[in-house]
């Protein structure tokens, strides 16, 4: 019901003001033989077109309002000047309907001159009071209910655009991993194959001649010691090209400490925290111990803020500049007056600290972390 009035209260009161109004006309066209009839009649239907007015839409509206006007001058014709209070009711829906401006509106104090018995200070309160309520509704009530609307919009409009940015990170975060894994996965299959195709020979051939000197070792210890020590060198070249395999397919530090963020972030994402990673700057300029270093503090913090911090969301940021890194882990969870030094607290200090960098912690809003690292002489 509260809500109801307050949805349509300038309805209901306009509505309150012409029964108001009408009934002041009848009660002066009282005789001898009560109201007359037809000022009964013109009185419900002029009643009956202002209350369909308000239903209506469109043109209907404005057809309702013109009979109404037709039946207001029939009222005053036949009921005198006891109807000018209805007059200039009907005159204020008329200028509000065609959304006119407020000099219309103070034209209706022309009504004051008008004979009524009402008396002229009396038609100036009336008047005076409707330019208020209409006034006041068109101009403030109203204006205020379309920047309501009008921020109502851009709100929404810009929710949409935080849901769609959020869906766009998201798919970018997916895209990320998948290409993290599609790298690693091939660079795993080309150093089987190269595995295969450099040493399959090389370890096949040993073999063969491993057996001829089981055969030969009694008959011609000689010549099967030469195939021994054949095997035994083929067999060093191998281990050697193995080293030299490895180390030029063994995948970047880079690469996989990137997908073992992405993978903690989809992690966060699986139990209900929202995790995001940001990086800017040259990520190839890392070296890879501060990779070792920047992969062990942020699953430490991570691991804290899922444990304690009763957070919701969760950003990483990675940022390279010319001789330092930053790297920063922060949460929107509760925070914390003290920051005690645990062995997980400890364990990011020393890290921290063999690598020549600093770190602090900021508790006010949430919990975060701030790692400054040389990349310099590391």
């Amino acid at each position: 019901m509260g809500k109801f009035l307050k949805e349509n209260y300038y309805i209901l009161v306009r509505m309150l003001l012409m029964l108001v109004y009408g009934m002041y006309g009848l009660s002066g066209n009282v005789g001898s033989a009560g109201v007359p009839l037809r000022i009964l009649l013109l009185l419900a239907l002029f009643i009956s077109a202002m209350t369909i007015k308000e239903l209506a839409e469109g043109k209907w509206k404005l057809f309702f309002l013109a009979g109404a006007l037709l039946l207001n001058i029939a009222l005053f014709y036949f009921g005198r000047s006891c109807f000018m209070p209805l007059t200039c009711f009907t005159c204020f829906e008329i200028i509000s309907f065609l959304k006119g401006k407020v000099p219309l509106y103070f034209l209706m104090y022309l009504a004051v001159f008008v004979d009524s018995p009402l008396g002229n200070i009396t038609e100036f309160m009336i008047v005076t009071m409707l330019i208020v309520f209409y006034v006041q509704h068109e101009y403030v009530v109203a204006g205020y209910e379309k920047r309501m609307y009008e921020d109502t919009v851009l709100q929404q409009g810009l929710k949409r655009e935080y849901q769609d940015r959020e869906y766009e990170v998201q798919a970018e975060l997916k895209r990320n991993m998948l290409e993290a894994e599609n790298k690693v996965l091939s660079e795993r299959a080309t150093l089987s194959q190269t595995l295969h195709d450099k040493l399959g020979h090389n370890i096949n051939g040993s073999i063969y001649q491993l057996e001829a000197v089981k055969l030969l070792i009694d008959k011609d210890p000689g010549k099967a010691g030469g195939m021994v020590q054949s095997v035994i060198d083929q067999l060093r070249g191998g281990m050697d090209e193995i080293r030299a395999i490895l180390r030029k397919e063994r995948p970047e530090k880079k690469k996989m400490a990137l997908l073992q963020l992405y993978e903690l972030c989809a992690d966060c994402n699986k139990k209900g925290v929202e995790a995001e990673l940001n990086t800017e700057g040259n990520l190839s300029a890392i070296p890879d111990q501060l990779w070792e270093v920047i992969l062990d503090n942020t699953f430490e913090a991570v691991t804290n803020s899922m444990k304690y911090s009763r957070c919701r969301r969760i950003d990483i940021s990675i940022l390279v500049m010319n001789e330092m890194l930053r790297c920063t882990v922060s949460d929107d969870g509760v925070g914390c007056d003290t920051v005690k030094d645990g062995m997980g607290i400890s364990g990011m200090r020393q890290r921290i600290r063999n690598a020549g960098g600093t770190i602090n912690f900021e508790t006010e809003a949430g919990f975060r972390v701030n790692m400054l690292l040389p990349m310099q002489n590391v």
